[in-house]
C-alpha cells in the first residue's frame, strides 16, 4: 500500500451506485464521479464542499448537499442536479441539516436528525414522515430493489435496535432488537432480503433474514472493541454469499454467509428445528471468517464494497463455494484500492492489491490505473 499521509478527512462522503458501476466522493472543493471497472473521472464540479453526494443508477441525476462552508451550499437544502445540463432540477429545504439521502426509481428518502421523509422520486410528492429516535449521524440502510425495498433506521439510541420499513408500501416492517449496545453500522442486501447490522462495540456483527426478523446469524470480528466504519453484502440475485466490514483497526473483514445460511435453513426446515431458536449469541468457526490486516491506514474512516464474486461449484460440505471476489475500498484520507480475494481448493485465502490512486489528486482525463 502506497503512503497514504494526507489529512484523514480529505474525504467528506464517499457512495457507489445502486449496481455498484461507479462511485462519487464529496470534497472540500467539489465532488467527483469515478467509473468503477476503470478509474476514470466521468464527471467532477469544483464549486464548494458536498457532504452527500448520491447517484440513481448510472443515470446523470445526483442528490446532493452542501456541506455548509458557504451559504449557497447549506446542509439543509437538498439539490437533485442533472450532470448532463450541469443545472439543478429541484431543491428541497429542511429545518435541520440533511444526514443521509437514498434514492431508487420510485423512492426519495431524506434522514434528519429526529425525522425521515419518504417521497415520490419522480413528482417529490411527500409520501410518508418517520419520527425516529435521536439518530445524530444519519445512520441508516436502504435496499434499492422495488421487489423489496426497505429501509431500516436506529430504533433505539441505547441499544441496538433497528426499524425496519417497508418504503414501497409505506408502513413498517418490523423491529429486530439486534444487540445491546446502540448501532454503529447497519446494511441491507440489495434484494432487501437480509439486514447485517453492528454495535458500538463492533466484536460482533449479525445478519437478519428481513421476513424472520428473529432469525439470526452472528459472526465475531475480533476479541476487542473496534469501530465498524462500513458493511457491504455481495452482490446476488438471491442469497449474498460474502459480506465485508471495514474497521477502525485498518483491517477488511470478510465472512461466508452462503454455506451458513444454506446449512441452517436445511436444519430449521426440520420439525425439531423449527422448535429450536438460533441462539442471538452464536459465533461462527474462523473458517468463515478471513482477516486483511493493515489494507486501511487504523483509524481513517474507510468504506469496502463487494463489486463482483466470480464462483465455482463446492466438491465438499465444508468448502466455501467461491472463488473470487473483487472488493473496492475509498479511505477518507484520499485513496481508492482495489483488492482480489481468490481461494484455492482447500478454501485458502489469497489476497492481492490490484489498483490504487489518489482520488484527489487524479485528473479528469489523467488516471492513474496502475
Amino acid at each position: 500500500m502506497a503512503n497514504q499521509s494526507s489529512s484523514a478527512s480529505a474525504i467528506l462522503c464517499a457512495s457507489f451506485n445502486q449496481d455498484n458501476s461507479y462511485f462519487a466522493i464529496g470534497t472540500k472543493d467539489g465532488f467527483k464521479i469515478f467509473d468503477s471497472n476503470t478509474g476514470k473521472i466521468g464527471y467532477e464540479r469544483a464549486i464548494g464542499a458536498f457532504s452527500i453526494v448520491e447517484m440513481l443508477y448510472s443515470s446523470s441525476l445526483l442528490a446532493i448537499v452542501g456541506a455548509g462552508e458557504q451559504p449557497s451550499l447549506s446542509p439543509r437544502r437538498l439539490c437533485l442536479f442533472n450532470t448532463m445540463t450541469g443545472t439543478a432540477l429541484r431543491e428541497l429545504n429542511f429545518l435541520t441539516s440533511i444526514l443521509a439521502v437514498r434514492v431508487n426509481r420510485k423512492r426519495l428518502v431524506v434522514v434528519l436528525q429526529d425525522k425521515t421523509y419518504i417521497y415520490d422520486s419522480n413528482s417529490l410528492a411527500i409520501l410518508d414522515t418517520i419520527d425516529t429516535e435521536r439518530n445524530t449521524k444519519g445512520l441508516c440502510a436502504f435496499s434499492p430493489s422495488l421487489d423489496g425495498c426497505y429501509l431500516a433506521l436506529p430504533a433505539s439510541t441505547t441499544k441496538g435496535s433497528v426499524l425496519v420499513y417497508n418504503v414501497m408500501e409505506l408502513q413498517s416492517h418490523c423491529e429486530i432488537d439486534a444487540h445491546h449496545s446502540p448501532l454503529a453500522a447497519v446494511v441491507l442486501s440489495s434484494n432487501g432480503m437480509y439486514i447485517a447490522t453492528a454495535s458500538e462495540q463492533g466484536t460482533l456483527i449479525r445478519v437478519h433474514l428481513v421476513s424472520q426478523a428473529t432469525k439470526s446469524y452472528s459472526f465475531r470480528r475480533g476479541t476487542y472493541p473496534s469501530t465498524i466504519y462500513s458493511l457491504s453484502f455481495g452482490p446476488s440475485k438471491e442469497l449474498p454469499d460474502i459480506l465485508i466490514a471495514t474497521s477502525s483497526s485498518g483491517s477488511i473483514h470478510v465472512f461466508f454467509l452462503g454455506f451458513i445460511i444454506n446449512q441452517r435453513s436445511k436444519r430449521s426446515s426440520s420439525l425439531l428445528g423449527s422448535m429450536i431458536p438460533n441462539s442471538i449469541n452464536d459465533a461462527f468457526e474462523p473458517g468463515y471468517h478471513h482477516v486483511l490486516h493493515n489494507a486501511t491506514p487504523a483509524g481513517v474512516k474507510s468504506y469496502a464494497m463487494i463489486r463482483s464474486i466470480d464462483k465455482v461449484a463446492s466438491t465438499s460440505i465444508s468448502q466455501v463455494a467461491t472463488s473470487k471476489a473483487c472488493i473496492s475500498a475509498i479511505t477518507y484520507n484520499g485513496y481508492f484500492q482495489e483488492y482480489s480475494l481468490s481461494f484455492d481448493h482447500l478454501n485458502e485465502p489469497s489476497w492481492s492489491l490490484e489498483r490504487e490512486f489518489n482520488l484527489l489528486t487524479v485528473a479528469l482525463d489523467n488516471v492513474n490505473n496502475s
